[in-house]
């Protein structure tokens, strides 16, 4: 059965058929989610916000473009709601800390790598995790998009209704916003050479 056939089958009154949409991409919503807020916990949140939009308006999709650029679309749009509601409220770190263990991301080394290997790569998660918290919402959207989930320019354009000109001079201001960022916390170039 073809998404086509299933969100009919919703709009019918069919809800057991909007589960087969969300095991289909759950994981992709819920791993933007997480690279727009920092936190496992409210990823899942708003991965869940999202889905619920979706169902209720469901009626408004127009198969114009694919389901799947619908729902990221929608997807974004419900974490940058929440992060400019976070950033009204207070100013938190994106980066989740505790008293004794400090951050709460787990990055297990490779057994490949030698312990300093190892130690050096986490190292530059850490500082690339923090500098791309740090960045705005609008530009931590665009490279997570990007770099992160591996979409092209043209479904970029498509999620945030914008031209692909545009997505690449905001892609390249916010790599520029990144390196800075990473400038200033003491990372080296060869990490910033990741970042597509």
């Amino acid at each position: 059965m073809d998404e086509r056939e299933i969100i009919q089958k919703v709009l019918d009154g069919d809800n057991d058929a909007f589960g087969l949409l969300v095991e289909k991409y759950q994981t992709k919503v819920y791993n933007l989610a997480l690279r727009m807020s920092g936190n496992e916990d409210d990823a899942f949140d708003l991965s869940q916000e999202a889905f619920l939009r979706a169902w209720r308006n469901l009626g408004s999709f127009q198969f114009e473009s694919a389901f799947s650029t619908w729902l990221f679309r929608l997807t974004s749009n419900v974490c940058l709601d929440f992060l400019r509601a976070r950033k009204r409220k207070a100013t938190v770190s994106l980066t989740v800390t505790d008293d004794e263990d400090g951050e709460t991301q787990l990055d297990l080394p490779d057994p490949a790598k030698t312990p300093e290997e190892a130690l050096l790569a986490a190292e530059d998660r850490r500082l690339l995790t923090q500098a791309l918290n740090e960045l705005p919402a609008v530009q931590r959207q665009i490279l997570t998009m990007r770099a992160i989930d591996d979409l092209s320019y043209a479904q970029i354009a498509e999620i945030l209704q914008i031209e692909e000109g545009t997505v690449k001079s905001r892609l390249s201001r916010a790599r520029t916003a990144l390196r800075n960022k990473l400038l200033q916390i003491g990372n080296k170039s060869k990490t910033v050479s990741s970042v597509r």
